[in-house]
């Protein structure tokens, strides 16, 4: 039950907030930061291991995890001297990695069951699992369907909906194993290779509570709506964790 998070980005969307603490550590309600959010619940789980990819402002983030033992986990780091992306900060730490393990980043506040997604991509074998978030876009304009400059049907603001990345995958670590040790890879570049490789990444689909704290409208709703949602976020058996 080993997880790494991706705590290593500059959060340049989210200034002025970032401009003093990494992303991760800023605050969420009076008590708690995302990232103290995210090791409770890992906690919870079941997880006993976490290696933190870190880099700007790192020496903050370490001083506030350091070993873990706070929330019942052993920890450890890796640090980026340069930026590595998302799957990239995973290459140089292959032999410290389980078989299987959970990857996300370290902005994510949502009820998903992280334990439940790594059980399912061990059971099915893939060579990473996503979890994805429904989203509805309504399209303020009729669209029109088209062929051989006819119109062939039209819709009058419709609305679309699809699947998104939520940013917490289950990975294996063959997956990644033969990708070279500090080269910039990305998530997306991930997805492009499998497929490329006929190797089809699976997908864990999930209707609950999400946010991604990208931007400062995104950061201002995850404190107004905190009090509303804490009993979700937050594991009952908070004693666990002092």
């Amino acid at each position: 039950m080993h997880v790494v998070i991706l705590a290593g980005g500059k959060g340049v969307r989210l200034r002025p907030y970032t401009s003093a603490l990494p992303k991760p550590l800023v605050p969420i309600g009076e008590e708690y930061a995302i990232l103290d959010i995210i090791l409770r619940q890992l906690t919870s789980q079941g997880f006993t291991r976490a290696t933190l990819a870190v880099g700007h402002l790192s020496p903050l983030i370490r001083a506030f995890v350091g070993d873990g033992s706070r929330w019942g986990l052993e920890v450890d780091y890796t640090e980026e001297v340069t930026p590595l992306s998302t799957i990239g900060p995973l290459f140089p730490i292959r032999d410290r990695l389980p078989e299987h393990f959970l990857v996300m980043n370290g902005d994510v506040l949502t009820t998903l069951n992280y334990a439940e997604l790594l059980s399912r991509h061990v059971e099915a074998g893939a060579p990473l699992t996503v979890a994805t978030s429904p989203r509805v876009v309504k399209i303020d304009f009729g669209v029109l369907e088209t062929s051989g400059g006819h119109i062939t049907g039209f819709r009058e603001k419709p609305l679309l909906s699809y699947l998104v990345s939520m940013g917490v995958y289950a990975l294996s670590r063959d997956t990644i194993a033969h990708y070279p040790e500090g080269m910039p890879f990305g998530f997306d570049e991930l997805v492009l290779d499998l497929l490329a490789h006929g190797r089809q990444p699976g997908c864990f689909e999930f209707d609950g509570y999400w946010l991604d704290i990208g931007r400062p409208d995104d950061y201002d709703e995850a404190n107004a709506r905190f009090e509303e949602i804490r009993s979700l976020l937050l594991p009952t058996d908070r004693e666990r964790v002092r």
